[in-house]
């Protein structure tokens, strides 16, 4: 039995965030379409090992990445490809290149791995920032669920100005982004937006109020200061 507590928070914790953030670790554990139960959880750990990596380190300290060469400290589980690409989004997305994903691809990293696994650190990046924000412990990693992915890739997901194929929807959008897997859609925009920012309907609607504890105003200060310490370019 998966459960997410924040009954030590030093402050009162909504208990939809505390529901969602269970959600997101039961699935982190269930097989998901392009990885395995065990595989996803593999890529959770790498998003921490990620931030005591000397490599990473060393990267995000040069004038360019691609000066520093050498290995990443890994917890030996994935393909170095996966790897590499898990600990660049976690520590250094400013940097980011066509070239680097492209040269993923040469070497054998699927674009569907690619687009699943974004999904995965990014809500474990969410959850692990949660946590430190509030001076607690993470929360221990999941024990991975046996069963196959699904596998299945939208066959309508074409290259439409992105590094990734993606589904069309007649809009230009960051929603788009991981739709060539769009269980990922469901995860990080359809669960995770509500409840930690606002219903997507809402965030063209300057004068809404999501019913937070802040102004919407406030909200979106905070929204763009993490945003820029996030290197988020978006």
């Amino acid at each position: 039995m998966i459960d997410v507590s924040y009954i030590t928070a030093p402050c009162p914790v909504r208990a939809d965030i505390e529901e969602a953030h269970t959600f997101f670790w039961q699935k982190l554990a269930a097989p998901g379409t392009w990885w395995t139960g065990a595989e996803r959880v593999a890529i959770g750990a790498e998003v921490r090992q990620a931030h005591h990596c000397q490599l990473c380190q060393e990267r995000k300290a040069a004038l360019s990445p691609t000066a520093i060469q050498g290995t990443h400290d890994t917890g030996g589980v994935l393909p170095e490809t996966a790897v590499e690409m898990i600990h660049r989004v976690t520590t250094d997305p400013g940097r980011l290149s066509k070239r680097w994903y492209d040269d993923l691809l040469a070497q054998g990293l699927s674009d569907t791995h690619y687009v699943e696994a974004l999904g995965v650190v990014g809500r474990t990046v969410s959850v692990d920032s949660f946590c430190r924000g509030l001076g607690l412990p993470l929360h221990p990693l999941p024990t991975p669920v046996a069963g196959e992915p699904s596998r299945r890739r939208p066959l309508e997901a074409t290259l439409d100005g992105a590094w990734v194929p993606m589904v069309p929807n007649g809009q230009a959008n960051v929603i788009r982004a991981l739709s060539l897997v769009p269980a990922e859609v469901h995860l990080s925009i359809e669960v995770l937006l509500p409840i930690q920012y606002m219903e997507i309907s809402e965030v063209r609607n300057l004068p809404s109020d999501p019913g937070r504890a802040i102004s919407r105003s406030q909200i979106e200060l905070l929204a763009a200061r993490v945003s820029a310490l996030n290197q988020c370019f978006y």
